[in-house]
C-alpha cells in the first residue's frame, strides 16, 4: 500500500514538473512571436527607414539592462572587442583613448608602441584616418579606427599644440602585461602590481615577478590589487594557489541549475605557504580580486589592507549564438571559503519605478569564522583587516574620477612645469587649488546628476534666454557646491593627480616607480610588515 501511493505521489510530481516546463517554454515561444510580428511589421510599413540589425541590438541590450550590469549581448563587433579585453591582445597603435565629439583624445601612450615611436603624446587629439574625419563620429565607430591587423600602415591627422600633423604609422601587435611592475621596497620588501586577471597571463607573470624578486632576497610582499576590475576566474584560483597549499578549496558557485554550481579547489603545488603578505584593494578592486583577497583573508594567509572593496559576486559566462554574435550571462554567485557572498547589489528587488538598485550592506549581514577563527562578514565587498589612513572617497568623488577631468588639468599642468623629478616629484597645494579654479572655470567634463538635471530644466523653459544670468549665477552655485564636496577627498586627489602628473611624463612604469616611494598606502604596508608582532596578531583569532 505503502509503495502505491509512492507512485502515485511521484507520478503527481513528474506531471507537475511537465506542465510547469511546458507553461515555461509556452510562455517563451509566445514572446518571441509577437517580437518577430513586431519586428516584421516595422521593417514593412514604418515610415523611414529602419537597420534591422541596430534595431535588434538595441531592442536586446535595452532589454539585458534591467537584469544586471555583467549580463551583455554581443554583436560580431562586440564579440572582438570582448576578447581583446579578455586575451589583452589586440592589432592596434598602443594608446589608452577617451573618445569625443572632436574625436580621439590619446590619454595614455604604452611605451615601446607605434604610437611612441612615432612622437605622439597624451592630450593629443586624432581627427582624421585614412583620409576619413572622425568628428561627430559615434564612440562605437570611434573604437575600431585605430585597430587591425599588425603591420596595416594607416594616415593619421593629430592635432598636438594647436599644430596639425599628418603621420604614417603602422599597426602592430599590442599585448597588455597584467603585471606592468614590480621591484624591491627595501632589502627585504618586494612589491607586485597586478592591474588584471588576463586568462592565463596573470598567473605566469605574478609567478615570474614573484620568483624574480625572491632571487633578490625578497622575504616579506605587498601585493597590490587596487583599482583590478577583475578577469579571469580560473587566474584567480591559480593565484591564490601561489600561497596556498594543494587541495585547498578557494571559491564555489552557486547558480540556478547544477551544471553552474561548483567547488573550485587549488590544484598545484604553492609558490610559498609562510612569506608575510599585505594585499592591497581598494573600492574598484571588483571580482577576480575580491576571490583572491577574500581567500587569502579567510585563510589567514595574508594581511587586507586598504578601503571595503567594490563588491561582485556575480559569475559569467559566455555562450555562443548564431551568425557570430555572444551572450555573456551571470550563471552564478560566488562564495569565498568560509561561506560568504561579497555581492553588494542585490539586482533582484530592483525598483522598478526608479531603478534604484539596493544594497545587501544595508540589509542584514551575516557572520563567518576565518581558519584561524576571525570574524569576517558578508554583503558589500571584502573588508580589509586594516583600513587605509586616506578619507574614504564621497560619491561626488567618484563622478569627478569617472571623468576626463583629472587627465585633461594634469595635462595642462605638466606644460606649466619647468621639469619634473622622476622619481621625488609631489603635487603640492597651489597645484589643488589650481585645480579647483581648473574645475570652477574651464573643465567641461565633469558633470554632477544636479547638474544635468537644472541644465535640463532650463533648456525646457521657452524663452529660457530670458533669465539666462539668473541660470548662469546658480549653475556657478552648484559648481562650487561640487568642487566644496570634492575637496574632502584632497588627500585622494591630490595622490591621482600626482600620479597622473607622473605617468604623462614618464609612462606607467615612471609611474609605479615614483608611487613605489611616495605611496602612503605602501607605506602602511611596508610598516606593517615590518612589525611582526602586529602582523602576526591581526591574523589570530
Amino acid at each position: 500500500m505503502k509503495n502505491k501511493k509512492f507512485v502515485i505521489w511521484g507520478l503527481i510530481t513528474i506531471i507537475g514538473v511537465f506542465f510547469s516546463f511546458q507553461s515555461r517554454f509556452f510562455e517563451i515561444a509566445k514572446q518571441i512571436e509577437i517580437y518577430n510580428n513586431l519586428f516584421k511589421e516595422i521593417n514593412m510599413n514604418y515610415i523611414d527607414e529602419v537597420n534591422p540589425g541596430d534595431l535588434t541590438d538595441k531592442a536586446i541590450k535595452n532589454t539585458l539592462r534591467n537584469l544586471d550590469p555583467y549580463t551583455n549581448f554581443y554583436n560580431e563587433q562586440d564579440v572582438e572587442d570582448a576578447r581583446i579585453r579578455r586575451e589583452g591582445e589586440y592589432g592596434g597603435i598602443g594608446v589608452m583613448t577617451y573618445y569625443t565629439k572632436k574625436g580621439i583624445i590619446l590619454s595614455e601612450i604604452y611605451k615601446g608602441f607605434p604610437a611612441d615611436k612615432a612622437g605622439l603624446k597624451p592630450g593629443d587629439v586624432i581627427v582624421e584616418v585614412d583620409g576619413q574625419s572622425l568628428l561627430s563620429m559615434e564612440n562605437e565607430q570611434l573604437s575600431q579606427m585605430l585597430k587591425g591587423s599588425p603591420g596595416k600602415e594607416v594616415s593619421i591627422k593629430v592635432v598636438s599644440n594647436n599644430e596639425t600633423k599628418d603621420i604614417k604609422i603602422k599597426l602592430d601587435k599590442v599585448v597588455v602585461n597584467p603585471v606592468p611592475f614590480f621591484d624591491m621596497i627595501d632589502e627585504e620588501t618586494g612589491y607586485v602590481v597586478l592591474t588584471r586577471f588576463i586568462s592565463r597571463k596573470a598567473t605566469e607573470e605574478v609567478k615570474k615577478a614573484i620568483d624574480s624578486l625572491k632571487e633578490r632576497g625578497m622575504t616579506k610582499l605587498v601585493f597590490d590589487l587596487r583599482s583590478n576590475p577583475g578577469g579571469s576566474l580560473f587566474d584567480a584560483i591559480n593565484i591564490t594557489n601561489l600561497f596556498i597549499p594543494k587541495g585547498e578549496r578557494v571559491v564555489d558557485t552557486r547558480g540556478k541549475i547544477r551544471k553552474n554550481s561548483r567547488v573550485y579547489k587549488t590544484s598545484r603545488d604553492p609558490l610559498d605557504t609562510e612569506m608575510p603578505v599585505v594585499v592591497l584593494i581598494d573600492d574598484r578592486s571588483a571580482s577576480a580580486s575580491e576571490i583572491v583577497s577574500g581567500a587569502l583573508q579567510d585563510y589567514d594567509r595574508a594581511v587586507v589592507l586598504g578601503k571595503r572593496s567594490f563588491g561582485k559576486g556575480l559569475v559569467q559566462r559566455y555562450y555562443e549564438l548564431t551568425y557570430g554574435t555572444q551572450a555573456k550571462i551571470t550563471i552564478s554567485k560566488y562564495y569565498t571559503p568560509s561561506g560568504r557572498c561579497i555581492q553588494e547589489l542585490d539586482y533582484a528587488n530592483r525598483d522598478l519605478k526608479t531603478g534604484k538598485v539596493p544594497k545587501f550592506s544595508e540589509g542584514e549581514v551575516s557572520s563567518f569564522k576565518t581558519k584561524n577563527g576571525r570574524t569576517v562578514y558578508d554583503g558589500g565587498g571584502v573588508t580589509p583587516d586594516v583600513k587605509s589612513k586616506t578619507t574614504d572617497k564621497n560619491e561626488t568623488t567618484k563622478t569627478l574620477l569617472k571623468s576626463r577631468a583629472v587627465f585633461s588639468f594634469a595635462n595642462e599642468y605638466i606644460g606649466k612645469l619647468s621639469s619634473i623629478d622622476s622619481l621625488n616629484y609631489q603635487f603640492d597645494e597651489l597645484g589643488f587649488n589650481e585645480f579647483r579654479n581648473f574645475l570652477l572655470s574651464k573643465d567641461t567634463a565633469f558633470v554632477t546628476r544636479e547638474e544635468r538635471l537644472f541644465k535640463k530644466a532650463y533648456k525646457t523653459i521657452k524663452d529660457h534666454k530670458k533669465i539666462k544670468n539668473e541660470y548662469e549665477n546658480l549653475q556657478l552655485k552648484l559648481k562650487q557646491e561640487k568642487v566644496k564636496e570634492i575637496s574632502k577627498n584632497k588627500d585622494v586627489l591630490m595622490d591621482r593627480l600626482e600620479k597622473e602628473i607622473m605617468k604623462n611624463s614618464f609612462y606607467r612604469e615612471g609611474m609605479y616607480r615614483h608611487q613605489l616611494q611616495n605611496d602612503e598606502v605602501i607605506k602602511q604596508a611596508v610598516d606593517l610588515l615590518k612589525n611582526t608582532n602586529k602582523y602576526n596578531s591581526i591574523l589570530k583569532k
